[in-house]
């Protein structure tokens, strides 16, 4: 339980082992007595730590948190709204932490990566440290509010936004920071701005984004993954299948290039989900994403059900296929053209061009691709 809020000195001319955040989400642990040196983010920037002594003190309002070592305490900022973070006490200190995101919407074909994110949520039970207030960047007549009611408790309003969750898998030494939203209908670089902003505060040094498009690629194969990575021995580590596709982007690639340029390592995965068969879940899709995630974190993730749901879904599909003959033969054109190189990804008007044919045949109208990056 947190302790009483009380005010706080910290003499800039004493050393600090961590980075102290005054004023803003949270104030980071220090020790007085070891020469070191950081940095302390105020309202106004962040504001450099001298070696030498005798610079003058930053004071605010905190209360304890814990001990976390001999000649350590970590504080939090007294529970208030800053910028566009919602309330909260504080951020913990984590362990090599890295992020995983995916964000609802035109970057999440058949729920596919924000169902992988909402996985590791539940095996790993990951706890909400904060979120970014959803008043700037959401139409809530595109995204609505919901009302959910409980038995003897008031109706409660929960809104959409981007929730940040933090895991301790067992058996690793390191923290999984998991971020699951929807893409914002309005001011993207401001809020990849607050994301990044979050990230670093937790000191995030790799952010893994996740995504899913639709493809004319068969069912019956392992659904193909491409993206990009911030660097290019990164990619060749994780074995990147780089993509060909220009178009218009998504939420995932404006926070992918805002990383970037915040010098945060970030790499992106793309699952390609059939098409023909993009209402959601498609668990073989989620599936392929936390094979890849395991590669990332160097550690397994329980897949639960997801093989046994993946494989239902194949069957589903195919039973579909057996009864619609157009269908059928679509897709084994498609198993022809995979061959024994696999698939290579298509551009965005390749995509659109089969798609149209596909819906001409079955007397549909095609609309652009979904999931594009």
């Amino acid at each position: 339980m947190l302790g009483r809020a009380a005010t706080f000195t910290v003499d800039l001319g004493r050393a600090l082992d961590t980075p102290i955040e005054v004023g803003w989400i949270a104030i980071r642990s220090y020790t007085t007595g070891v020469r070191s040196s950081g940095s302390v983010r105020t309202l106004g920037g962040p504001l450099p730590v001298p070696d030498n002594p005798g610079s003058g003190p930053v004071t605010g309002t905190a209360r304890p948190l814990s001990a976390t070592a001999r000649g350590h305490v970590v504080f939090a900022v007294r529970e208030r709204k800053v910028g566009t973070v919602t309330e909260f006490d504080g951020l913990p200190l984590l362990r090599s932490p890295v992020a995983i995101a995916a964000f609802e919407g035109w970057n999440d074909a058949a729920d596919a990566s924000t169902a992988a994110v909402e996985h590791l949520e539940q095996v790993w039970q990951a706890r909400e440290i904060t979120s970014i207030d959803p008043e700037d960047f959401y139409d809530f007549q595109v995204s609505r509010p919901t009302i959910t009611m409980a038995e003897g408790e008031p109706r409660k309003i929960e809104w959409p936004t981007t929730t940040f969750m933090v895991a301790s898998p067992p058996g690793t030494d390191r923290d999984v920071v998991l971020i699951r939203g929807i893409e914002p209908s309005m001011r993207w670089r401001t809020f990849c701005e607050q994301v990044l902003e979050v990230c670093h505060s937790l000191e995030i040094n790799r952010i893994v984004l996740l995504g899913a498009l639709l493809a004319d690629v068969p069912y019956t194969r392992p659904l193909p993954i491409s993206g990009t990575a911030s660097e290019q021995d990164v990619a060749e580590k994780y074995k990147v299948v780089p993509t060909r596709y220009d178009g218009p982007t998504g939420i995932v690639g404006v926070l992918q290039e805002a990383a970037g340029r915040a010098e945060v390592d970030a790499l992106s995965f793309w699952v390609h989900v059939p098409h023909y068969a993009n209402n959601p879940p498609c668990p073989k899709a989620t599936l392929a994403l936390l094979n890849r995630l395991e590669d990332v974190l160097d550690l397994p993730v329980p897949m639960a059900d997801l093989a046994e749901e993946a494989d239902e879904w194949e069957k589903r599909v195919r039973a579909a296929a057996e009864q619609d003959s157009e269908l059928g033969e679509y897709v084994r054109e498609l198993e022809e053209r995979v061959g024994d190189e696999g698939i290579q990804p298509l551009t965005g008007d390749e995509i659109a061009q089969e798609f149209e044919k596909y819906l001409r045949r079955r007397g549909g109208s095609a609309g652009p691709p979904a999931g594009s990056w």
